[in-house]
Protein backbone atom coordinates (compact mmCIF):
# COMPACT_ATOMS: atom_id res chain seq x y z
CA UNK A 1 0.00 0.00 0.00
CA UNK A 2 1.51 3.49 -1.00
CA UNK A 3 -0.20 6.10 1.74
CA UNK A 4 -0.43 9.54 0.70
CA UNK A 5 -0.72 12.51 3.83
CA UNK A 6 -2.68 15.01 2.66
CA UNK A 7 -3.34 18.45 4.80
CA UNK A 8 -5.83 21.22 3.63
CA UNK A 9 -6.58 24.19 5.98
CA UNK A 10 -9.68 25.73 4.45
CA UNK A 11 -12.13 25.50 1.97
CA UNK A 12 -10.10 26.45 -1.55
CA UNK A 13 -7.68 23.41 -0.02
CA UNK A 14 -10.07 21.07 0.66
CA UNK A 15 -11.32 21.62 -2.96
CA UNK A 16 -7.86 21.08 -4.40
CA UNK A 17 -7.28 18.21 -1.88
CA UNK A 18 -10.51 16.10 -3.40
CA UNK A 19 -9.61 16.94 -6.97
CA UNK A 20 -5.81 16.07 -6.56
CA UNK A 21 -6.95 12.68 -4.89
CA UNK A 22 -9.26 11.50 -7.76
CA UNK A 23 -6.75 12.71 -10.47
CA UNK A 24 -3.68 10.56 -8.77
CA UNK A 25 -6.54 7.64 -8.11
CA UNK A 26 -6.95 7.85 -11.69
CA UNK A 27 -2.99 7.00 -12.61
CA UNK A 28 -2.65 4.81 -9.29
CA UNK A 29 -5.75 3.42 -8.07
CA UNK A 30 -4.29 1.49 -5.38
CA UNK A 31 -3.16 4.85 -3.15
CA UNK A 32 -4.34 5.44 0.05
CA UNK A 33 -4.86 9.09 1.71
CA UNK A 34 -5.31 10.24 5.28
CA UNK A 35 -4.21 13.39 7.01
CA UNK A 36 -6.57 16.73 7.31
CA UNK A 37 -9.23 17.88 4.84
CA UNK A 38 -12.75 19.47 4.59
CA UNK A 39 -16.16 17.93 3.21
CA UNK A 40 -15.15 17.74 -0.54
CA UNK A 41 -11.97 15.19 0.27
CA UNK A 42 -14.57 13.44 3.05
CA UNK A 43 -16.98 13.22 -0.24
CA UNK A 44 -13.61 11.15 -1.81
CA UNK A 45 -13.87 8.73 1.23
CA UNK A 46 -11.32 10.82 3.51
CA UNK A 47 -10.88 10.75 7.20
CA UNK A 48 -9.96 13.66 8.38
CA UNK A 49 -7.89 13.32 11.67
CA UNK A 50 -9.47 16.89 13.55
CA UNK A 51 -12.14 19.01 11.61
CA UNK A 52 -10.69 21.24 9.00
CA UNK A 53 -12.65 24.00 10.25
CA UNK A 54 -10.78 24.52 13.28
CA UNK A 55 -7.95 26.06 11.37
CA UNK A 56 -10.10 28.40 9.31
CA UNK A 57 -7.99 31.44 11.11
CA UNK A 58 -6.02 33.87 9.40
CA UNK A 59 -4.44 36.99 11.15
CA UNK A 60 -2.51 37.46 13.35
CA UNK A 61 -4.43 38.90 16.27
CA UNK A 62 -7.39 36.41 15.03
CA UNK A 63 -5.04 33.10 15.51
CA UNK A 64 -3.74 34.35 19.55
CA UNK A 65 -7.13 34.16 21.23
CA UNK A 66 -6.68 30.06 19.71
CA UNK A 67 -2.61 29.48 19.24
CA UNK A 68 -2.75 26.59 22.34
CA UNK A 69 -5.24 24.81 20.63
CA UNK A 70 -3.57 25.04 17.15
CA UNK A 71 -0.33 23.97 18.95
CA UNK A 72 -2.21 20.94 19.79
CA UNK A 73 -3.25 20.36 16.52
CA UNK A 74 0.09 20.86 14.76
CA UNK A 75 1.69 18.12 17.24
CA UNK A 76 -1.42 15.65 16.57
CA UNK A 77 -0.68 16.02 12.88
CA UNK A 78 3.28 15.75 13.73
CA UNK A 79 2.77 12.63 15.62
CA UNK A 80 0.33 11.10 13.20
CA UNK A 81 2.99 11.71 10.71
CA UNK A 82 5.49 9.56 12.87
CA UNK A 83 3.12 6.97 13.27
CA UNK A 84 1.70 6.53 10.29
CA UNK A 85 5.04 7.20 7.88
CA UNK A 86 3.73 8.02 4.53
CA UNK A 87 5.12 7.70 1.27
CA UNK A 88 4.51 10.85 0.27
CA UNK A 89 3.21 13.83 2.48
CA UNK A 90 0.81 16.56 0.41
CA UNK A 91 0.12 20.33 1.71
CA UNK A 92 -1.97 22.48 0.52
CA UNK A 93 -2.11 26.06 1.03
CA UNK A 94 -2.78 27.68 4.65
CA UNK A 95 1.61 27.67 4.90
CA UNK A 96 1.21 28.95 9.08
CA UNK A 97 -0.07 25.56 9.69
CA UNK A 98 0.82 23.44 6.76
CA UNK A 99 4.29 24.80 6.28
CA UNK A 100 4.81 24.48 10.31
CA UNK A 101 3.97 20.92 9.94
CA UNK A 102 6.44 20.56 7.29
CA UNK A 103 9.11 21.83 9.40
CA UNK A 104 8.22 19.69 12.20
CA UNK A 105 8.28 15.97 9.91
CA UNK A 106 11.67 16.90 7.70
CA UNK A 107 13.56 15.21 10.00
CA UNK A 108 11.59 12.36 9.29
CA UNK A 109 12.76 11.99 5.51
CA UNK A 110 9.20 11.89 4.12
CA UNK A 111 9.03 13.33 0.46
CA UNK A 112 6.83 16.72 1.25
CA UNK A 113 5.36 18.63 -2.09
CA UNK A 114 2.75 22.19 -0.99
CA UNK A 115 0.48 22.84 -3.00
CA UNK A 116 0.21 26.66 -4.19
CA UNK A 117 3.48 28.21 -3.84
CA UNK A 118 3.16 30.52 -0.52
CA UNK A 119 3.19 34.24 -1.67
CA UNK A 120 6.25 35.40 -0.56
CA UNK A 121 6.95 36.88 -3.62
CA UNK A 122 4.47 38.98 -2.69
CA UNK A 123 5.72 40.07 1.10
CA UNK A 124 8.28 38.84 3.25
CA UNK A 125 10.48 37.00 0.48
CA UNK A 126 13.28 36.23 2.80
CA UNK A 127 10.84 33.63 4.10
CA UNK A 128 11.80 31.33 1.03
CA UNK A 129 14.88 30.17 2.90
CA UNK A 130 13.04 28.58 5.77
CA UNK A 131 10.44 27.06 2.91
CA UNK A 132 13.06 25.84 1.04
CA UNK A 133 14.74 23.32 4.17
CA UNK A 134 11.12 22.35 4.59
CA UNK A 135 9.99 20.84 1.27
CA UNK A 136 11.42 19.24 -1.88
CA UNK A 137 8.64 20.78 -4.56
CA UNK A 138 6.14 23.53 -4.73
CA UNK A 139 3.30 23.53 -7.07
CA UNK A 140 2.62 26.80 -8.35
CA UNK A 141 -0.65 28.05 -9.77
CA UNK A 142 0.37 31.24 -11.62
CA UNK A 143 2.74 31.68 -14.31
CA UNK A 144 5.11 34.12 -12.83
CA UNK A 145 5.55 32.16 -9.65
CA UNK A 146 7.59 29.07 -11.36
CA UNK A 147 10.56 31.44 -12.08
CA UNK A 148 10.65 33.44 -8.92
CA UNK A 149 10.90 30.10 -6.76
CA UNK A 150 13.47 28.36 -9.20
CA UNK A 151 15.66 31.62 -8.74
CA UNK A 152 15.79 30.71 -5.25
CA UNK A 153 16.55 27.59 -5.38
CA UNK A 154 12.89 25.72 -4.87
CA UNK A 155 12.19 23.20 -7.45
CA UNK A 156 8.82 23.69 -8.45
CA UNK A 157 6.19 22.96 -11.17
CA UNK A 158 3.64 25.54 -12.60
CA UNK A 159 0.08 23.32 -12.28
CA UNK A 160 -2.45 25.94 -13.85
CA UNK A 161 -5.13 27.41 -11.65
CA UNK A 162 -7.80 25.34 -10.35
CA UNK A 163 -10.32 27.34 -11.22
CA UNK A 164 -10.09 26.26 -14.53
CA UNK A 165 -11.92 23.09 -13.71
CA UNK A 166 -14.58 24.57 -11.57
CA UNK A 167 -17.36 24.74 -15.11
CA UNK A 168 -18.25 27.98 -13.72
CA UNK A 169 -18.94 29.14 -17.37
CA UNK A 170 -21.46 26.89 -17.80
CA UNK A 171 -24.00 28.21 -15.43
CA UNK A 172 -27.56 28.26 -16.37
CA UNK A 173 -29.01 31.47 -14.91
CA UNK A 174 -32.89 31.06 -15.72
CA UNK A 175 -33.05 27.35 -14.04
CA UNK A 176 -31.38 29.08 -11.31
CA UNK A 177 -34.21 31.94 -10.75
CA UNK A 178 -36.92 29.17 -11.61
CA UNK A 179 -36.20 26.48 -9.11
CA UNK A 180 -35.47 29.67 -5.99
CA UNK A 181 -38.84 31.68 -7.39
CA UNK A 182 -36.87 34.52 -7.88
CA UNK A 183 -39.91 37.02 -9.46
CA UNK A 184 -39.31 38.96 -12.35
CA UNK A 185 -38.18 42.08 -11.33
CA UNK A 186 -35.95 41.09 -8.58
CA UNK A 187 -32.15 41.68 -9.61
CA UNK A 188 -29.48 39.24 -7.88
CA UNK A 189 -25.83 40.09 -6.50
CA UNK A 190 -23.16 37.19 -5.40
CA UNK A 191 -21.97 37.96 -2.03
CA UNK A 192 -18.77 35.74 -0.70
CA UNK A 193 -17.62 36.83 2.72
CA UNK A 194 -15.14 34.17 2.47
CA UNK A 195 -14.56 31.01 4.18
CA UNK A 196 -12.18 31.71 7.10
CA UNK A 197 -14.54 32.83 10.26
CA UNK A 198 -12.51 35.41 10.93
CA UNK A 199 -13.00 37.20 7.46
CA UNK A 200 -16.76 36.36 7.49
CA UNK A 201 -17.36 38.48 10.89
CA UNK A 202 -15.19 41.30 9.52
CA UNK A 203 -16.89 41.45 5.93
CA UNK A 204 -20.24 40.21 6.22
CA UNK A 205 -21.68 43.29 8.35
CA UNK A 206 -20.30 45.95 6.19
CA UNK A 207 -21.69 43.65 3.00
CA UNK A 208 -24.70 43.60 4.66
CA UNK A 209 -25.02 47.29 5.05
CA UNK A 210 -23.85 48.11 1.83
CA UNK A 211 -26.92 46.03 0.02
CA UNK A 212 -29.27 47.90 2.80
CA UNK A 213 -28.19 51.54 0.59
CA UNK A 214 -28.91 50.23 -2.65
CA UNK A 215 -32.90 50.22 -4.22
CA UNK A 216 -35.09 47.70 -3.24
CA UNK A 217 -35.96 44.30 -5.42
CA UNK A 218 -31.77 43.30 -4.63
CA UNK A 219 -31.33 40.18 -3.49
CA UNK A 220 -28.13 38.77 -2.33
CA UNK A 221 -27.06 34.87 -2.98
CA UNK A 222 -24.27 33.86 -0.71
CA UNK A 223 -22.78 30.54 -0.73
CA UNK A 224 -21.74 28.17 2.67
CA UNK A 225 -18.08 27.45 3.21
CA UNK A 226 -18.46 24.71 5.44
CA UNK A 227 -16.45 26.14 8.06
CA UNK A 228 -18.04 28.94 8.35
CA UNK A 229 -21.73 27.77 7.64
CA UNK A 230 -23.13 29.08 11.09
CA UNK A 231 -21.91 32.30 11.04
CA UNK A 232 -22.83 33.33 7.71
CA UNK A 233 -26.30 32.09 8.41
CA UNK A 234 -26.65 33.66 11.67
CA UNK A 235 -25.20 37.28 10.16
CA UNK A 236 -27.53 37.00 7.13
CA UNK A 237 -30.52 36.42 9.52
CA UNK A 238 -31.67 40.09 9.73
CA UNK A 239 -31.02 40.72 6.67
CA UNK A 240 -34.28 43.04 4.78
CA UNK A 241 -34.62 40.35 1.82
CA UNK A 242 -33.74 37.02 2.70
CA UNK A 243 -30.70 35.73 0.55
CA UNK A 244 -30.19 32.53 -1.01
CA UNK A 245 -27.99 30.83 0.34
CA UNK A 246 -25.67 27.82 -1.54
CA UNK A 247 -24.78 24.70 0.71
CA UNK A 248 -22.26 22.93 -2.02
CA UNK A 249 -21.09 23.40 -5.24
CA UNK A 250 -24.11 21.84 -7.52
CA UNK A 251 -25.68 24.87 -7.66
CA UNK A 252 -22.80 27.71 -7.86
CA UNK A 253 -22.27 27.71 -11.91
CA UNK A 254 -26.09 28.78 -12.12
CA UNK A 255 -26.15 30.70 -9.36
CA UNK A 256 -23.06 33.31 -11.22
CA UNK A 257 -25.16 32.86 -14.37
CA UNK A 258 -28.23 34.61 -12.86
CA UNK A 259 -26.76 37.35 -11.05
CA UNK A 260 -25.67 40.79 -12.68
CA UNK A 261 -22.43 41.67 -10.60
CA UNK A 262 -20.57 40.68 -7.22
CA UNK A 263 -19.29 41.74 -4.12
CA UNK A 264 -16.45 39.23 -3.25
CA UNK A 265 -13.43 38.82 -0.59
CA UNK A 266 -10.03 38.91 -2.36
CA UNK A 267 -9.25 35.28 -2.70
CA UNK A 268 -9.62 32.37 -5.21
CA UNK A 269 -13.33 33.54 -4.93
CA UNK A 270 -12.38 36.36 -7.29
CA UNK A 271 -11.14 34.17 -10.28
CA UNK A 272 -14.59 32.11 -10.01
CA UNK A 273 -16.23 35.19 -10.71
CA UNK A 274 -13.97 35.85 -13.80
CA UNK A 275 -14.56 32.38 -14.84
CA UNK A 276 -18.29 32.99 -14.71
CA UNK A 277 -17.86 36.33 -16.65
CA UNK A 278 -19.76 38.05 -13.43
CA UNK A 279 -18.37 41.74 -13.19
CA UNK A 280 -17.29 42.20 -8.82
CA UNK A 281 -16.05 44.17 -6.69
CA UNK A 282 -13.20 42.90 -4.62
CA UNK A 283 -13.05 43.75 -0.71
CA UNK A 284 -10.86 42.93 1.98
CA UNK A 285 -10.71 43.93 6.11
CA UNK A 286 -8.49 42.43 9.09
CA UNK A 287 -7.49 43.64 12.41
CA UNK A 288 -6.07 47.20 12.04
CA UNK A 289 -2.66 45.96 13.46
CA UNK A 290 -2.96 43.00 11.15
CA UNK A 291 -3.22 45.40 8.18
CA UNK A 292 -0.49 47.68 9.30
CA UNK A 293 2.23 44.75 9.42
CA UNK A 294 1.13 43.43 5.96
CA UNK A 295 1.50 46.99 4.63
CA UNK A 296 4.74 47.31 6.12
CA UNK A 297 5.82 44.10 3.85
CA UNK A 298 3.81 43.89 0.92
CA UNK A 299 6.13 43.67 -2.20
CA UNK A 300 3.45 44.18 -5.12
CA UNK A 301 0.47 46.64 -6.05
CA UNK A 302 -2.50 44.54 -5.52
CA UNK A 303 -4.55 41.92 -3.61
CA UNK A 304 -6.79 40.40 -6.42
CA UNK A 305 -5.24 37.72 -8.38
CA UNK A 306 -6.66 38.90 -11.61
CA UNK A 307 -5.21 42.53 -11.21
CA UNK A 308 -1.59 40.76 -10.50
CA UNK A 309 -1.64 38.56 -13.55
CA UNK A 310 -2.97 42.03 -15.72
CA UNK A 311 -0.48 44.15 -14.10
CA UNK A 312 -3.47 46.74 -14.12
CA UNK A 313 -6.77 46.88 -11.61
CA UNK A 314 -9.42 44.81 -14.07
CA UNK A 315 -11.58 44.90 -10.81
CA UNK A 316 -11.50 47.49 -8.47
CA UNK A 317 -10.10 46.66 -4.81
CA UNK A 318 -12.08 48.09 -1.70
CA UNK A 319 -9.21 47.27 1.26
CA UNK A 320 -9.01 48.58 4.61
CA UNK A 321 -10.47 52.29 4.67
CA UNK A 322 -12.25 51.67 1.55
CA UNK A 323 -14.46 48.86 2.83
CA UNK A 324 -17.14 51.07 3.88
CA UNK A 325 -20.86 50.09 3.04
CA UNK A 326 -20.99 53.43 1.31
CA UNK A 327 -18.54 52.91 -1.30
CA UNK A 328 -19.45 49.30 -1.98
CA UNK A 329 -22.92 50.53 -2.51
CA UNK A 330 -21.51 52.59 -5.34
CA UNK A 331 -19.45 50.63 -6.71
CA UNK A 332 -22.20 47.98 -6.94
CA UNK A 333 -24.64 50.64 -7.78
CA UNK A 334 -22.68 51.57 -10.99
CA UNK A 335 -22.32 47.49 -11.80
CA UNK A 336 -25.76 47.40 -11.96
CA UNK A 337 -27.06 50.62 -13.69
CA UNK A 338 -24.42 50.28 -16.11
CA UNK A 339 -22.22 53.35 -14.88
CA UNK A 340 -18.26 53.70 -14.40
CA UNK A 341 -16.77 52.20 -11.36
CA UNK A 342 -14.75 54.09 -8.91
CA UNK A 343 -11.77 52.36 -8.19
CA UNK A 344 -9.82 52.31 -4.44
CA UNK A 345 -7.14 54.74 -5.96
CA UNK A 346 -10.35 56.78 -7.31
CA UNK A 347 -11.84 56.55 -3.91
CA UNK A 348 -8.59 57.65 -2.43
CA UNK A 349 -8.76 60.64 -5.00
CA UNK A 350 -11.98 61.75 -3.94
CA UNK A 351 -11.03 62.10 -0.64
CA UNK A 352 -8.36 64.70 -1.36
CA UNK A 353 -10.89 66.63 -3.49
CA UNK A 354 -10.65 64.85 -6.69
CA UNK A 355 -13.11 62.63 -8.54
CA UNK A 356 -11.52 60.24 -11.02
CA UNK A 357 -12.95 57.12 -11.99
CA UNK A 358 -12.56 54.16 -13.43
CA UNK A 359 -13.55 50.69 -14.84
CA UNK A 360 -17.12 49.02 -16.18
CA UNK A 361 -18.59 45.90 -16.33
CA UNK A 362 -17.51 45.05 -20.21
CA UNK A 363 -13.75 46.59 -19.53
CA UNK A 364 -14.14 43.73 -16.58
CA UNK A 365 -14.84 41.01 -18.88
CA UNK A 366 -12.43 41.98 -21.57
CA UNK A 367 -9.86 41.46 -18.38
CA UNK A 368 -11.26 38.11 -17.39
CA UNK A 369 -10.51 36.93 -20.88
CA UNK A 370 -6.43 38.34 -20.80
CA UNK A 371 -6.23 36.74 -17.44
CA UNK A 372 -7.62 33.20 -17.71
CA UNK A 373 -5.88 32.80 -21.04
CA UNK A 374 -2.34 32.61 -18.93
CA UNK A 375 -3.22 30.25 -15.77
CA UNK A 376 -3.71 27.28 -17.76
CA UNK A 377 -0.71 24.31 -17.79
CA UNK A 378 0.06 22.41 -21.22
CA UNK A 379 -1.92 19.71 -22.72
CA UNK A 380 -3.64 18.58 -18.76
CA UNK A 381 -6.02 20.07 -16.51
CA UNK A 382 -4.14 21.33 -13.58
CA UNK A 383 -5.49 18.54 -11.41
CA UNK A 384 -3.86 16.78 -13.42
CA UNK A 385 -0.35 18.36 -13.56
CA UNK A 386 -0.51 18.37 -10.06
CA UNK A 387 -0.51 14.95 -9.83
CA UNK A 388 1.92 14.22 -12.16
CA UNK A 389 4.24 16.20 -10.01
CA UNK A 390 3.08 14.76 -7.13
CA UNK A 391 3.84 10.97 -8.57
CA UNK A 392 7.31 12.17 -9.75
CA UNK A 393 8.16 13.28 -6.37
CA UNK A 394 7.11 9.98 -4.67
CA UNK A 395 9.48 7.79 -7.07
CA UNK A 396 12.25 9.85 -6.49
CA UNK A 397 12.22 10.20 -2.98
CA UNK A 398 12.95 13.42 -0.54
CA UNK A 399 15.87 15.61 -1.49
CA UNK A 400 18.63 16.15 1.39
CA UNK A 401 17.51 19.34 3.60
CA UNK A 402 19.39 22.35 2.47
CA UNK A 403 21.18 23.84 5.37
Amino acid sequence: MTLVYVIAGEASGDVLGARLMAALRAREPGLEFCGVGGERMAEAGFSSLFPMRELALMGLLEVLPNIRRLARRLEETRADIAAKKPDVIVTIDSPGFTLRVAGRVRELGIPLVHYVAPQHWGWRPGRVKKLARKVDRVLALLPFEAAWFEAHGIGVDFVGHPVLESGLDRGDGAAFRARHGVAAGERLVMVMPGSRRTEVSRLLPVFGQALRMLPPGLRAVVPLAGPVEEVVRAGVANWPLAPILLRGVAEKADAFAACEAGLIKSGTSTLEAAVAGLPHLVAYKVNPVTAAIVRRLMQVRFISIANLLAEREVVPEFVQDACTPQILAAGLRALLDGGAMPTQRAWNQVREGHGVYAGDAASQRAGFAEVLGRLSPPGMLPSEAAAEAVLRVLREGSRPVPR
